[in-house]
C-alpha cells in the first residue's frame, strides 16, 4: 500500500479517503435504519432513497446530519421525501 494524491492506493486501485468512508458508513447506517423503520427489504429502501435523491442529500449535508439522533434522522429523511413527493405534483 502507497499513498499517491494523498489518497492510499492498493494495488492499483484508490481507496476512499477517510472523510469518503465516514461518509459512506454514514448512509448504509442511514439506509439501514430506514429500511427497518419502514418495514421494506434492502432492495425496496434501496429505490425509495435514490427516487429522491436522498443518498446524495446525506452526503452533500453530512457534517450537520451525522450529529443527529436515528429518530431525527429518520424525520428528516421522511421529511425530505415528501417535500420532493410534493415537488414533483
Amino acid at each position: 500500500m502507497c499513498t499517491r494524491d494523498g489518497r492510499e492506493v492498493f494495488n492499483g486501485r484508490r481507496l476512499m479517503d477517510k472523510q469518503q468512508q465516514n461518509v459512506a458508513y454514514f448512509q448504509t447506517f442511514c439506509i439501514g435504519q430506514y429500511k427497518n423503520e419502514k418495514g421494506l427489504t434492502g432492495e425496496e429502501a434501496m429505490k425509495e432513497l435514490n427516487r429522491y435523491g436522498v443518498l446524495d442529500y446525506l452526503s452533500d449535508h453530512f457534517e450537520i446530519l451525522h450529529t443527529q439522533s436515528r429518530q431525527w434522522l429518520l424525520a428528516d429523511i421522511d421529511e425530505f421525501i415528501n417535500t420532493r413527493k410534493t415537488q414533483r405534483q
